[in-house]
């Protein structure tokens, strides 16, 4: 073993070689690295070791290699790179001896290459022996010992269609040891630990459904049902924007389980084991709580997650802020039917226009009316009304008024009903609700408009941090002529800006005063999550209002008033 990697020796190799592509390409001799000569060489190698002991045409390497711009000469300049190769891997071979590891065939060029020589190989061998161990805290340990062997991204430096094809193919076989180990780990009772980890997963590899599950099965067994719930919502809002599509079966089941506390989904317990009574813990500092305090979680070891204090939150304070903040929500999504509402005066007027015109304006209203609200039913009705009063008049002007006829009693009908019942039936359809209103009195118009400008507040922050520093984003307590929206910046806010925040208290506010001094200015919002310092529900449905504005690294004047 040599920093961390082991040495193999080839068959018939007196000095051991190994190669590595779990990152940048690399091979390595007796512990030392070779210099595998520019880049477009290394590319070559690559593209064997992608294929190892199997021929690769010339015309294959060149396509992979170059893509759409091969050399003029495309076959000589891989004889030359293969050349160049094995002088550096096979520094022994007389040049008039075939070469034994870099070989030439019919078929191309092959590169035999024992698969304990490989990294490729090696990792995908323990993970087949890690899935092998039914022992779930022996196969996790197996499985983060194969990981370990990424060294960064597949095939680093190498660009163009092939490569990544390749890369992608390598990326999914490590998010699939990845699953694998946090499965392990969660069986094992893990499941605190593996929240922090499993949220970065999740946003690391969105459309694999396997870490959404995981994440919801690791908080609901941390007790953390609400949050569970809320990551199966956010799963569900992803697929339906993206894809316009459901989660699939096995977490719609998860969600119905948690939904109804599914014995099943609790931590299996072993077999042919008595229950231990557990140890006390060790004393630990905890900051000063107020009388009803969140309960601590253990915290995971080092490298799963960020430093940070480690709290689990009130179900009470979580459910609160989520009945507040979805009332606002409420007033975004659904606005009051278009044209059901006129204010009384308009109304009235309304009403008494087919008494004061005999009539007459009844169709004009009702298809008015109908026009606004796109109803065909209305129109209809006012077509009706037209017809109506056409067949009065065609009655009244038609004749001898002094003389009565048989047609008479319908077109005074006729009358009533346009000039009677035209008025009693506008008096139902202008009636209705009236427009909604936020919860302090504001109405949509101004909270689209709050909105809108915390979009450009956060645009403004992301793009010029220093500039959105000087204006105060996020600080509703300094004096500024800038309107955010009412944005509130977490890593400046003081202590009783964040308190002020629904489902937030002093507890939570001196927590994030804390992360933030302590450990470094948060990168963004979720980090509140991934820090452990708020549960995800709480940030879920705080985001609206939170921002994370980067710190200036040098002396900035104070916000423009």
């Amino acid at each position: 073993m040599d920093g961390g990697r082991e040495v193999v020796a080839l068959p018939g190799e007196g000095p051991s070689l190994r190669f590595e592509i779990l990152g940048r390409p690399a091979a390595w001799r007796d512990g030392r690295e070779l210099d595998l000569g520019p880049g477009k060489q290394r590319a070559v190698l690559a593209v064997l070791l992608l294929t190892p002991g199997r021929p690769v045409s010339t015309a294959s390497i060149v396509e992979a290699v170059w893509g759409a711009e091969p050399p003029d000469n495309g076959a000589n300049v891989v004889q030359k790179y293969v050349a160049g190769l094995r002088r550096v891997l096979e520094p022994d071979r007389s040049p008039r001896t075939p070469g034994r590891l870099l070989t030439l065939t019919g078929a191309g060029y092959a590169l035999n290459v024992p698969p304990e020589s490989l990294d490729t190989q090696v990792f995908e061998e323990r993970v087949k022996a890690a899935q092998a161990v039914r022992d779930a805290t022996r196969a996790e340990a197996m499985l983060r010992e194969a990981l370990a062997m990424w060294r960064g991204p597949a095939l680093a430096g190498l660009n163009g269609t092939f490569f990544d094809a390749a890369r992608d193919h390598l990326e999914e076989m490590r998010a699939g040891a990845l699953e694998a180990c946090a499965d392990a780990a969660l069986e094992s009772g893990e499941h605190a630990r593996l929240v922090p980890e499993l949220l970065r997963l999740v946003a690391e590899y969105p459309l694999r459904e396997g870490f959404r599950y995981l994440l919801m099965l690791a908080l609901y067994r941390c007790g953390r049902q609400a949050e569970a719930l809320a990551a199966y919502r956010d799963a569900r809002d992803f697929f339906s924007d993206e894809f316009g599509v459901e989660p699939g079966e096995r977490l719609r089941n998860l969600h119905v389980g948690i939904l109804r506390s599914d014995p099943s989904l609790a931590l299996p317990a072993a077999p042919d084991e008595a229950p231990e009574r557990p140890e006390p813990p060790a004393p630990r500092f905890v900051p000063p709580d107020p009388p009803h305090a969140p309960t601590p979680l253990p915290a995971g070891p080092p490298g799963l997650a960020h430093p940070g204090p480690t709290y689990a939150a009130a179900p009470a304070i979580s459910v609160l802020a989520e009945q507040h903040v979805a009332a606002e929500h409420a007033v975004w999504t659904v606005p009051p039917p278009a044209g059901r509402w006129f204010p009384g005066p308009l109304r009235a007027l309304i009403i008494a226009l087919p008494v004061l015109t005999f009539g007459l304006a009844t169709w004009a209203l009702v298809a008015y009316i109908a026009a606004r609200r796109h109803s065909r039913r209305l129109g209809l009705m006012a077509a009706g009304h037209l017809v109506l009063w056409i067949a009065f008049f065609a009655v009244a002007g038609s004749g001898d008024p002094e003389q009565t006829t048989w047609w008479d009693g319908p077109a005074f009908l006729a009358l009533v009903v346009t000039m009677i019942g035209g008025p009693v039936q506008l008096a139902i359809i202008t009636a209705g609700p009236r427009p909604a209103v936020h919860l302090g009195g504001m109405p949509n118009v101004q909270l689209i408009e709050r909105r809108v400008r915390r979009e450009q507040a956060r645009a403004l922050a992301l793009h010029h941090p220093s500039i959105a520093r000087r204006l105060g984003i996020g600080r509703p307590d300094l004096p500024r002529t800038f309107d955010d929206g009412g944005l509130i910046d977490v890593n400046s806010a003081p202590e009783h800006v964040l308190a002020s925040l629904p489902g937030l208290g002093t507890y939570h506010a001196k927590l994030i005063v804390l992360a933030r001094t302590a450990h470094g200015p948060l990168t963004s919002v979720d980090d509140l999550t991934v820090r452990e310092i708020l549960p995800y529900q709480t940030v879920h449905i705080l985001r609206d209002v939170l921002i994370a504005v980067p710190p200036l690294t040098d002396a900035a004047p104070p916000p423009v008033e």
